[in-house]
C-alpha cells in the first residue's frame, strides 16, 4: 500500500483514475463537435449540477475531445470579482494568434484582430494594471460601442468567421458560468444566437450550478433553444463501486464489498467525495483488501480534511446572518427545504428572508430546485454546518 502509488486524486477538477457514469454526456458532446465541423446546427452544452459531481472534470474531458477533433479552444473560469471582458480577451487574443500562424492565407483573422482591438478599447480591459493591447488599428464600428450586448456578438462572429476561413472550428469553455452577471450572460447568449444563425463554427461549452438554466432563461427567453442543459448528478451505486474498485484492482488492491457499501453510504455517490474516501482508505490500509473497518477509520481523516478545506473555504465567506440561515437549514435536513419552514425556524416572516437568501444564492451556497424550496449546492454541507456552528460558539 505505497502512498506514492495511490491511484485516487481528490482535487478541484482533478481527473479521476476511472471516469465512469458519464457516457451519455460525452456522447452528446461528441455528436455536437462532429456536427459543427460538418456545418450542421446543434445546441451548445451547459453542464449543471451541485458542487463535487465532477462538472469541471467533464468540461476538461470534452475540451480534450474537441482538441483531438481539431478545434481551437480557450478555457476560462468565471468569478464574482472580474468582468467577462477581462477574463476572455487574453484567451481570444491567443486563439486568434494561433489561427494566424496556420499556413493558409486569409484576411479574416486580421479583421478579427482589428475587431478585438476595438473591443479592448471600448471596455478598457486591464489585468493587474497592465493593459492588454494589440499593435493593430481597430475596426471602427464593429465592437467598440461599449455596449456588451452589441459588441460581444460582433466580436464572436468575427472570430468564428476567422476560424471558418482557416477550415477549423473554435470552442469557448467557461467554468462556474453562473458567476457572470445578467448583462454578461445575456450578451454571451446573444452572441451564440448570432453565431448559430449564421452557421459559423464556434461553440460554447460551460458548467455551472443548478441555477444556471433559470439564469439563462431569465436573461434571454430563447436560451433553451440554443443550449442543452445536462444535469450532472451523483453516480449510481454500480458506477460508484467501479470508480473505486477498478483503479485499485489495477494496482493489485481489492475493496471488499462491505467497504464499497460503506463508502457509498457516506458519499451518496458524489464524485469528489468518492475520491477523498478512496484516497484516505488507501493510505489508511496497510495491506489488501480494504475492509469496512479500514473505511470507518479513514472516515475520521476524510471528515477532518473536508472540514478544513472543502467546506471551510466556503464557510469563511459567509456573514454571521448567512451562517445562521444555513445552520437553520441544516437542522431541517439534507434535502430541499420549504422556504416557509426556514422562516418559521428563524422566527421571521418569509418576506424578510429575501436579502439573505439572494446573497447566499449569489455566493453559490444555495439554490431553488422548485418554487418555494431551498437546497444546498454543496453535498454534505448540512452535516458540516451542524459540526461547525457549535465549534464556533465554544471558541
Amino acid at each position: 500500500m505505497d502512498p506514492v502509488q495511490n491511484p485516487f486524486s481528490p482535487g478541484a477538477g482533478s481527473p479521476p483514475p476511472e471516469l465512469v457514469g458519464r457516457d451519455d454526456v460525452l456522447d452528446e458532446a461528441r455528436v455536437l463537435l462532429a456536427r459543427i465541423l460538418r456545418k450542421k446546427p446543434e445546441k451548445s452544452i451547459l453542464l449543471t449540477g451541485l458542487r463535487g459531481v465532477g462538472k469541471t472534470v467533464l468540461l476538461n474531458e470534452i475540451e480534450r475531445i474537441a482538441i483531438d477533433e481539431g478545434y481551437r479552444t480557450i478555457t476560462i473560469e468565471a468569478h464574482e470579482d472580474k468582468s467577462l471582458g477581462a477574463l476572455i480577451v487574453p484567451s481570444l487574443k491567443n486563439l486568434l494568434f494561433d489561427l494566424d500562424r496556420m499556413a493558409r492565407a486569409g484576411e479574416k483573422v486580421k479583421r478579427a484582430l482589428a475587431v478585438l482591438r476595438g473591443f479592448i478599447g471600448s471596455i478598457k480591459v486591464s489585468t493587474h494594471d497592465l493593459s492588454i493591447g494589440l499593435d493593430i488599428e481597430p475596426e471602427k464600428g464593429a465592437a467598440d460601442s461599449g455596449d456588451l450586448e452589441f459588441d460581444l456578438p460582433n466580436l464572436l462572429v468575427a472570430i468564428a468567421e476567422a476560424a471558418a476561413d482557416r477550415g477549423t472550428a473554435a470552442s469557448i469553455f467557461i467554468d462556474e458560468i453562473q458567476y457572470l452577471n445578467q448583462k454578461e450572460l445575456g450578451a454571451l447568449i446573444m452572441a451564440m444566437h448570432r453565431v448559430q444563425q449564421r452557421g459559423l463554427p464556434l461553440l460554447l461549452m460551460g458548467a455551472g450550478l443548478p441555477i444556471l438554466p433559470g439564469l439563462a432563461g431569465e436573461s434571454k427567453s430563447y436560451a433553451e433553444r440554443l443550449f442543452s442543459f445536462p444535469d450532472i448528478g451523483p453516480l449510481s451505486k454500480i458506477d460508484a463501486d467501479r470508480a473505486l474498485r477498478e483503479p485499485a484492482r489495477e494496482c493489485g488492491v481489492v475493496f471488499e464489498q462491505s467497504a464499497l457499501d460503506e463508502v457509498y453510504r457516506k458519499t451518496a455517490g458524489y464524485a469528489y467525495f468518492l475520491q477523498e474516501w478512496g484516497y484516505q482508505a488507501w493510505n489508511t490500509a496497510t495491506t489488501s483488501p480494504i475492509t469496512k473497518k479500514i473505511l470507518q477509520k479513514a472516515t475520521e481523516t476524510v471528515v477532518r480534511r473536508l472540514d478544513q478545506n472543502f467546506f471551510r473555504v466556503r464557510f469563511d465567506r459567509l456573514t454571521p446572518s448567512e451562517k445562521h440561515f444555513l445552520r437553520v437549514m441544516a437542522e431541517l435536513g439534507a434535502g430541499p427545504q420549504r422556504t416557509g419552514d426556514v422562516a418559521e425556524s428563524l422566527g421571521v416572516k418569509i418576506s424578510s428572508l429575501g436579502p439573505v437568501r439572494a446573497k447566499l444564492i449569489k455566493k453559490g451556497m444555495i439554490y431553488s430546485p422548485a418554487y418555494g424550496e431551498l437546497a444546498f449546492t454543496v453535498p454534505l454541507f448540512n452535516e458540516f454546518m451542524i459540526r461547525a456552528i457549535p465549534a464556533l460558539h465554544s471558541e
